[in-house]
């Protein structure tokens, strides 16, 4: 079988459009009818396990919109289509993986998705989950009224080269400023996901969104030290992605489904509360 027909059986039951917004045409997938959540990919691209953490949702009555940022629909993930993704985002406009203060220009397109997302769905507002690169961008979306559940999965931009940028969230201070503000007024918490031992996310990123988002910050953070009961390896990075292992006593299990109720309690189909995650 040939890449065209498993990347047709992947997104089996998904629709598919074109969204433009400012002169930039996508591709977005959606599965699912429920309260709107945009899910961005990882590298390197819209691979098999975005498409089954996508499935998971809408299954918990989520209707989820998957965004082509880069790469192809239904890629294999392997060393070389990850190097070749990563060579073209690197070089791309649109990413920023340097800028330790300023967004990615592809979150204002991203934003004009969260609100269509919202105008064509019900619930209160939408939920957003970046992976990897994509992993901070739900901070500078959050500076539209329509995102009400942001989740962080292992954000890994800009790249901690330096002491200065293993801190930095790669978003400009008066955008942080005012979407800090907005989770305290509105009570919006922040969602975060990673590996204890992820080079790309260290510990300095996460303190930094503890020092901005106080107590609305909720930390997932799975041990991935040497001796980690569950034999994680060192470099596992992608917690709902690349590095999740589908079984029910698993902490990037425990994590998805940590993701899920947030989500569902923050769109309107759970209880609201306190959002613990115990992986």
């Amino acid at each position: 079988m040939n890449d065209l027909a498993l990347a047709g059986d992947l997104f089996a039951g998904c629709s598919d459009f074109q969204f433009s917004h400012e002169g930039v045409t996508r591709q977005v997938f959606r599965l699912g009818e429920g309260p709107a959540v945009v899910l961005m990919h990882e590298v390197p691209g819209l691979h098999d396990g975005v498409v089954r953490l996508a499935r998971r949702l809408a299954d918990a009555g989520l209707g989820v919109w998957m965004p082509v940022l880069f790469g192809k629909p239904g890629v294999r993930v392997s060393a070389l289509s990850v190097a070749g993704c990563m060579g073209q985002v690197c070089i791309s406009r649109e990413f920023r993986v340097l800028a330790s203060r300023r967004s990615s220009p592809i979150t204002d397109w991203l934003r004009a998705l969260a609100r269509a997302a919202h105008a064509a769905s019900p619930g209160p507002g939408v939920g957003v989950i970046g992976m990897c690169l994509t992993g901070g961008f739900g901070l500078a979306m959050m500076a539209d009224p329509a995102v009400i559940a942001p989740v962080l999965a292992n954000p890994s931009l800009p790249f901690a080269l330096s002491a200065a940028k293993a801190g930095a969230l790669g978003i400009e201070q008066d955008t942080l400023d005012a979407v800090v503000r907005r989770s305290t007024e509105q009570a919006i918490p922040v969602l975060g996901l990673r590996f204890t031992g992820d080079p790309a996310v260290p510990d300095a990123r996460f303190e930094s969104l503890k020092q901005a988002f106080g107590e609305r910050f909720v930390a997932c953070e799975i041990d991935s030290s040497a001796d980690n009961p569950h034999g994680i390896g060192r470099w596992a990075h992608s917690v709902l992605g690349v590095s999740y292992v589908d079984e029910q006593d698993h902490p990037t299990y425990l994590a998805q489904e940590a993701v899920v109720a947030f989500l569902q309690a923050q769109l309107g189909l759970g209880q609201p509360g306190e959002h613990v995650c115990k992986p």
